[in-house]
């Protein structure tokens, strides 16, 4: 990491409040040139806190573009950080107009042209898509990173139908306690208990709204532009990393590009990344010069200068050469190439059909089981020669984290005890590299004992030594087999078609290796598990996976990508944990037949800022599971702590220092029919609670 100083504008930062026509002021900080000429401005628009969570990223990337001649600005949405108002879900109406108003508010201020960017990552790349799809005239171009298209099958929510168990919970916890987080006083003044309080008396846990909508209906397709990308104007270029979980929405975006469908150029980069800007260097790399090119994105749409980005190809992607299991790579050998469209003229399918014996003359046109096959099923019901997949509860344990950050325990580790927990179907050993890039696809004739059930197909990386490598998987939920937006019910006994998508991956398995397709009835904990314990038959013969196999020797146009470079850190001081513990733990009671999961995401820590304020933060999330589906429970428990001793910048009169804390707890149980969420806050100023909430809510499981 280069860190630049010799920026070629002089710059200036300002804290303002931003007026929206209701009354309500959004805070704001503006980094922009001192020079009164007026610049384009760029927008990054989030809940996360500028004067405190955000900052230290914040450093490094909008002074960068402040000093090649731009108006740089982080806005705190409604409800959130030093911001009026109250936040009441992710990406609401209000929230949107709240943007366009914000957009054009911007292009109005005498140190702007007019021309306005949008950018951000996961929420504010999220809202950069959303807010272009409402078309204010004033915006021009977007940077889209690690975000999503279609907020109900590709979110923290739902995955092929099913329950998201592991981020419904953990990540509508995380917003509860961001949500009860209070105002700073330095920057709200001495009424800030009095609106923390008030924010906490309009606090609702997101989780009731998110389980109350189990199926694709309005209120997900609401801020999911795949509905129609005709209606974003503004250039878009998409970025994503093969092991975040959004990465197909860069797949979409670049299709839609080319199709004609999203009426905006496209440009899509998919590198081998985690959930973080790609110029971080946090595990896995390579990092890319991501400031760099996205200077050139702003220049070409905000400033007509052509920087060369439409000869760009309309995809770049990372493919990853074979490696063997990691929680953690520091870099990923591999290498880019750049695709003239998407889909790309040099991917073509291939059919691997699911059989139970090799054909000795055709080592890799099939994949091939030695599981016995049988003829009925649970409860009875004959089915067609078949393969069982009835999958122990705790099947998933090892799937590693939904949205990887680049911690040490992030990924997922050797799939061998995985794989003897699933129907397991193997290529012969590869006489040559098979390159994968795109999306894969399963069919499969299936029968299941129950009327819910789920199937989860993970594809695998065999090495010559056994251990195996998890390249993508996929997930479908038997009530969503005709589509999303219902839950039908399945017929026990009854055989039929099904066939799911796995996410994208870009990765070269190598000669000697195996590509493995294991399949699975249950994953803990990233899907929930459906009431009844289904027991499912695959058909022998009827079945297939769909690889999205790319030409190796296809002729590409070279792609490079300049060293990471950004302003110089924030000078935040880190320090130690309360409690050392493990990242990822996984306990069992062998007489109980119980697994306990424990994650702690390590989202950020305890740390002092340049301005005096220490911040402490620590979170733990647990997830158990029994020998049945019931068994399964969710508990995210959070403290955080905001303090400023005596002395450290606060408003007049307030002298005697600031110390503020919450903590809160969120829980998850269910039966045959219901969901029960259990959510606490508690809020303290100093010693005395200023706020305490319990809320307990039963939810019909209409579809998870």
């Amino acid at each position: 990491m280069r860190h630049v100083t010799d920026l070629p504008v002089e710059t200036t930062t300002e804290d303002l409040w931003i007026p929206l026509p209701d009354g309500t002021r959004l805070a704001a900080r503006v980094w922009r040139p001192v020079d009164p000429t007026p610049v384009p401005a760029i927008l990054e628009y989030l809940p996360y806190r500028l004067s405190d969570w955000t900052a230290p990223r914040d450093a490094q990337r909008h002074p960068y573009y402040a000093g090649h001649g731009y108006a740089s600005v982080r806005v705190d949405i409604r409800g959130s950080g030093n911001s009026d108002g109250y936040q009441d879900d992710e990406y609401s109406p209000t929230e949107l107009a709240d943007g366009v108003a914000v957009v054009e508010w911007l292009a109005a201020q005498h140190w702007c042209d007019g021309s306005v960017g949008m950018f951000g990552i996961s929420w504010g790349g999220f809202n950069s898509l959303q807010v272009a799809a409402l078309a204010p005239e004033p915006l021009k171009a977007i940077v889209t990173v690690c975000s999503t298209d279609d907020r109900y099958d590709n979110d923290v929510h739902f995955t092929g139908g099913s329950v998201l168990a592991v981020d419904m919970h953990a990540w509508a916890a995380t917003m509860l306690a961001f949500c009860s987080r209070p105002p700073d006083p330095a920057y709200v003044g001495e009424g800030w208990r009095e609106q923390w309080v008030d924010r906490l008396e309009h606090t609702e846990p997101f989780v009731h709204t998110w389980l109350d909508h189990q199926t694709r209906d309005d209120y997900w397709r609401h801020g999911s532009v795949i509905e129609d990308y005709s209606t974003i104007s503004a250039a878009v270029l998409a970025v994503g990393g093969w092991n975040d979980p959004y990465r197909d929405t860069v797949l979409r975006l670049a299709a839609a590009g080319d199709d004609g469908a999203l009426r905006a150029p496209v440009r899509g980069i998919v590198g081998p990344w985690s959930h973080q800007y790609p110029d971080r260097g946090l595990p896995p790399g390579p990092a890319i010069g991501f400031l760099q090119e996205t200077l050139r994105w702003w220049d070409h749409w905000l400033k007509g200068a052509d920087r060369g980005v439409l000869a760009d190809p309309p995809l770049r992607a990372w493919i990853s050469e074979s490696v063997p299991p990691a929680t953690v790579y520091d870099e990923l050998p591999g290498r880019w190439v750049g695709e003239p469209s998407w889909p790309s003229p040099h991917v073509f399918d291939r059919t691997l059909p699911l059989v139970a014996d090799r054909a000795a003359d055709q080592p890799e046109v099939a994949l091939w089981t030695t599981a016995p096959t049988v003829e009925t099923l649970a409860g009875g019901h004959p089915v067609p020669t078949s393969w069982l997949v009835d999958s122990p509860s705790h099947t998933g344990v090892d799937a590693g984290r939904f949205f990887p950050f680049g911690n040490d325990a992030d990924l997922p580790p050797d799939q061998r005890e995985e794989d003897g927990r699933s129907l397991c179907f193997d290529s012969a050993p590869l006489t040559q590299p098979l390159e994968i890039l795109g999306r894969a696809r399963v069919r499969l004739r299936l029968t299941c004992s129950g009327t819910k059930g789920q199937v989860v197909a993970r594809l695998c990386d065999v090495g010559p030594d056994g251990s195996s490598t998890l390249v993508t998987r996929g997930v479908l939920n038997l009530s969503a087999r005709h589509g999303r937006d219902r839950a039908v019910r399945w017929t026990p006994g009854a055989t039929e078609e099904v066939s799911f998508e796995l996410t994208g991956t870009g990765y070269a398995l190598a000669p000697g290796h195996r590509l493995r397709l294991a399949l699975s009835s249950a994953y803990w904990p990233w899907v929930w598990p459906q009431p009844g314990d289904a027991v499912l038959a695959v058909a022998v013969g009827d079945g297939a996976l769909e690889l999205p196999v790319h030409d190796r020797a296809a002729s590409h146009p070279p792609v490079e990508f300049e060293e990471p470079e950004q302003t110089p850190p924030l000078g935040v001081v880190f320090g130690e944990a309360a409690e050392a513990r493990p990242e990822r733990r996984v306990v069992r009671d062998v007489a109980e037949g119980r697994w306990l999961l424990e994650v702690d995401p390590r989202y950020g820590g305890t740390r002092t800022y340049p301005d005096g304020l220490e911040f402490t933060e620590d979170a733990l999330e647990r997830y158990w599971i029994g020998p049945d589906a019931t068994s399964a429970r969710t508990r995210s428990d959070w403290t955080v702590g905001l303090r400023r001793a005596a002395g450290a910048p606060l408003p007049e009169g307030m002298t005697g220092g600031w110390d503020a804390s919450i903590r809160t707890r969120s829980e998850i149980t269910c039966d045959d029919e219901h969901f029960f969420t259990d959510d606490e806050v508690v809020a303290r100023d100093g010693d005395e609670v200023v706020f305490e909430r319990r809320w307990r809510r039963t939810i019909p499981r209409t579809a998870g």
